[in-house]
């Protein structure tokens, strides 16, 4: 069972950190996605490079063998929302660290229109002013699920769930810029 206060790692370094294209492309994905460091890109590239190996591993069995597997992998993946319904087992390993960090909260949130910039969406997630549904959550790189895309919301006690708050006024005051100004 081990220590809880010793989890273990859920990452894999770079083999290579210190190439400057692969630094490069971090801090790039850093800033688009507003992540707080760079363990947290490994942890969804570690998921990545883990989905594709089990893909790998059943594209070199047999189909009665691997049947079950592929079920079981292509709905989970199509349950988070990272491929489409229709896919099958090669667009698995076609998918790319971004699929990953698209479906997640803090992504999510910012996509949505409730927060004005990624990292205003990665505070007001900490903070507890988003809620899935009825429950709140605080933590930003949580994979949102098909299901609870669509339920994405201030969380009702949140003095953010009032629409006059100043907040949300230059939000929406900064979506509307950001479309070009469009009037009805």
């Amino acid at each position: 069972m081990g220590d809880p206060k010793k989890q273990k790692k859920k990452y894999e370094t770079p083999r290579f950190p210190w190439r400057s294209e692969i630094l490069q492309e971090e801090l790039k994905l850093l800033g688009q996605y507003g992540l707080r460091n760079k363990r947290e890109l490994w942890r969804h590239k570690t998921m990545l490079s883990k989905f594709r190996g089990i893909a790998r591993e059943l594209i070199g069995k047999s189909p009665e063998e691997r049947r079950k597997m592929e079920e079981q992998l292509l709905s989970r993946l199509k349950r988070l929302g990272i491929i489409s319904e229709n896919a099958v087992l090669d667009d698995v390993l076609d998918l790319t660290v971004e699929d990953i960090l698209e479906r997640r909260l803090q992504t999510l949130v910012f996509r949505k229109g409730l927060a004005r910039t990624i990292h205003q969406a990665r505070q007001l997630i900490v903070h507890g002013h988003i809620a899935i549904g009825d429950r709140r959550v605080t933590v930003p790189s949580y994979l949102v699920t098909r299901e609870e895309e669509d339920k994405i919301k201030y969380a009702p006690d949140s003095p953010l769930a009032d629409p006059n708050h100043p907040l949300r006024r230059t939000i929406e005051v900064t979506a509307t810029a950001s479309r070009g100004g469009e009037r009805e």
